[in-house]
């Protein structure tokens, strides 16, 4: 039954409902049927459907085709500084719990997974690193920024600098303007430097919040490094796409005999040689620059010889519309490694594109694994670490597929 609310009303279809009631918080500027004739951009209005019943309360975007982002299912909440506190205590909540065995650098808010729509927050030690992608959530980050520096202080962590790394494109979509760099309040103090260290899996990394990519690494692969590091021990080891080095650091800490890192960014490759020195891993370990779709045939080419290949791409596809041209991309390296591999050998592969799919990605490897003229065995199946929780009903949130196999 409808009530009185003090949010404006918008009215959505009935293919919108659906998809609202199975758990997905978006609706789109082609769902809207009814809406009031003045709504402030980047405010709380309520969603309802065609027969007035309550469907939830999310954060308008004017310019974005995703219209409305949900906040919230329930109507008895009331969008006010408490509220956003709650969203942040549950979301810290929840990573002291799953990541109990290592606190000191993971993602503590994940967007729609914590209900705070187009807000990603990383934690390296004592700096945060943000990106704000919604209007809406534009309008409530002081509330936030603060809300999460006073739960962490709950938490024993003092909070030395904010970095805002809002310079991705996408929040143009939203009519918000690109820019990176330290947020300054007065419960904040003088900015840091912005390159600092973090600990993962007991390996150094140094990581620069103002321009290392997204928001200063990526910590979505964590535990999947472990389980590659434990196939690693004693085999001749291929990471392919290294960046600054995690996969390969993982491996030769692991006890691989050797350890080659491959990627195209000569930067990239100085990084990942330096965390090698950080580590005291550099006697096992070397380094190429190159582009893996060159090098792979290349080395079958040379009769090079590896016992485990690790594939970490980029993402291939950001959009529907290239997964075609995306999944060739997959087969040609995965076909590749799975040719310099020996019977016995282990390929890790991975894709973090929400838009390829498991039975996809799955199906492009066995169809590479028939053209190498391989048999495959699973060894393991896993997605990305906790911290970035997949939520049933939002499809987005499950981006990250990573198999181990074992050509037989």
């Amino acid at each position: 039954m409808k009530t009185t609310r003090p949010y404006p009303t918008f009215v959505v279809s009935k293919k919108s409902e659906l998809k609202l009631r199975a758990g997905h918080p978006w609706v789109y500027d082609n769902e809207i049927e009814q809406f009031p004739e003045s709504a402030e951009n980047g405010s709380v209005v309520d969603v309802l459907s065609k027969k007035g019943s309550y469907l939830g309360s999310g954060l308008l975007s004017e310019k974005s085709k995703i219209r409305i982002r949900l906040l919230s299912t329930n109507a008895n909440d009331r969008f006010d500084e408490s509220f956003f506190r709650r969203a942040v205590k549950y979301a810290i909540d929840y990573r002291l719990a799953v990541m109990s065995d290592d606190f000191s650098s993971c993602r503590l808010v994940f967007g729609e997974a914590d209900r705070l729509p187009g807000l990603t927050v990383d934690k390296y030690g004592d700096i945060l690193s943000v990106q704000v992608l919604s209007v809406g959530i534009e309008r409530v980050k002081d509330i936030i920024y603060k809300a999460l520096v006073d739960e962490l202080a709950l938490h024993g962590v003092t909070v030395r600098g904010i970095m805002e790394r809002n310079d991705a494109a996408i929040r143009e979509l939203e009519g918000m303007a690109q820019y990176k760099g330290w947020y300054e309040a007065d419960f904040l103090p003088s900015p840091p430097s912005p390159v600092t260290e973090i600990t993962e899996n007991g390996i150094i990394y140094e990581v620069d919040v103002l321009n290392g990519q997204k928001t200063g690494f990526f910590l979505d692969q964590k535990y999947n490094r472990l389980a590659a590091a434990k196939i690693a021990k004693g085999k001749r080891v291929l990471d392919c796409f290294t960046h600054t080095g995690s996969f390969a650091l993982n491996a030769a800490k692991g006890g691989a005999l050797h350890v080659t890192a491959v990627d195209v960014s000569q930067l990239a490759v100085d990084t990942a040689r330096e965390n090698a020195v950080r580590n005291n891993l550099q006697d096992t370990m070397d380094f190429i620059c190159d582009d893996v779709f060159e090098l792979l045939p290349r080395l079958k080419e040379q009769g090079a010889k590896y016992d485990f290949v690790i594939l970490d791409p980029p993402a291939f596809t950001k959009s529907r519309k290239t997964i075609g041209s995306a999944e060739r991309g997959y087969k040609e390296i995965n076909l590749r490694a799975m040719k310099l591999l020996p019977r016995g050998g282990f390929l890790a592969t991975a894709s973090c594109s929400h838009f390829m799919d498991s039975e996809r990605f799955l199906k492009m490897v066995k169809s590479a694994a028939d053209d190498a003229g391989v048999t495959l065995r699973l060894v393991e199946a896993r997605r990305q670490s906790p911290d970035h929780p997949i939520i049933m009903g939002i499809e987005e949130t499950d981006y990250l597929k990573f198999y181990i196999f074992q050509v037989i």
